[in-house]
């Protein structure tokens, strides 16, 4: 198993230069590389910097029923509200509770003034499209929209999961706050054994669907997508987060520069002997096809 103290030394510290970590850790320079190099994100509907931009901002979502407010500095899933809908003057988050504008303006100002953010820095809150469904996946989450975590090293995805919401995480696809882990075969896109609360489980909690043997869609695209990732940022080791949307198909959701070791116990294997191989090869494949074939014939 990869400990956190080898993989600061021995994968982040070499392979990913400090210069580029701001493409990464700012959202919204994240969104503005993967546009440019034509790889799809959720919509941004505005960006939020000042309090004048909260004191009127009924104008600025008065065209959207739903959304998604996110600081563009933050980590660990903190600080994202998710708006399922409104009513009149009212919005409503994905756990049914109505909140005012008044509400949704003090949320605002906790993530510009810093709240969230790395190193509790002023941020700038982002707002942008709420992902729909994939129907596949809906049978297998609560709530919220799982995201796939892919973490790719010097191109080459060399493990994968998906992250399922749950009652417990309050819909988000954060594990910290109680959502599940399933490891995915890189070969086939199936998932395998899966992890909740330190206990593997076969079952969603909530909904008692089995959360195994499940065929992730779109799954060589997802892939695809995760090793340009590479070139897009210049950074060596990073994960790659992205979601299912039913229309739009899969989307860049984020990218972490850090990612985390629990990867390791959804997949009840360790990355270390994956990421020994890569650094065997990864100079004779060519492009980000030949890194998704190594990938699926490798680790599959």
């Amino acid at each position: 198993m990869l400990g956190i103290n080898q993989r600061n030394a021995e994968f982040t510290l070499r392979y990913n230069p400090r210069r580029l970590y701001p493409l990464v850790d700012d959202k919204l320079r994240t969104k503005e590389v993967a546009l440019k190099a034509g790889l799809a994100v959720p919509e941004l509907y505005g960006v939020v910097k000042t309090e004048y931009q909260v004191r009127h901002l009924d104008d600025l979502l008065k065209p959207y029923s739903d959304f998604v407010i996110k600081p563009s500095r933050g980590s660990g899933g903190e600080g994202i509200l998710v708006v399922s809908g409104r009513t009149k003057e009212l919005y409503r988050n994905i756990d049914g509770m109505l909140l005012s504008s008044e509400e949704i303006g003090y949320h605002l100002f906790n993530i510009i003034s810093g709240m969230y953010s790395l190193g509790g820095q002023p941020d700038k809150a982002l707002i942008e499209y709420r992902v729909q469904f994939d129907p596949v996946v809906e049978t297998i989450s609560y709530l919220g929209v799982p995201d796939i975590r892919v973490i790719v090293f010097l191109g080459v995805p060399v493990m994968s999961m998906v992250r399922l919401p749950t009652r417990m995480s309050g819909g988000k696809a954060n594990l910290h706050q109680g959502a599940i882990a399933a490891g995915i075969d890189m070969a086939s896109g199936t998932t395998l054994s899966a992890v909740w609360r330190n206990s593997i489980i076969t079952e969603h909690p909530d909904t008692g669907n089995p959360v195994t043997d499940i065929k992730i869609p779109k799954w060589d695209t997802l892939l695809a997508i995760a090793a340009r990732c590479y070139e897009l940022t210049g950074l060596g080791y990073i994960g790659v987060d992205l979601v299912l949307d039913k229309d739009k198909g899969p989307l860049i959701l984020e990218l972490n520069a850090r990612p985390g070791l629990s990867i390791q116990i959804a997949n009840r294997t360790g990355l270390l002997p994956r990421l020994k191989l890569v650094e065997q090869h990864h100079e004779k494949l060519k492009d980000s096809k030949e890194r998704v074939a190594f990938s699926t014939k490798s680790f599959g």
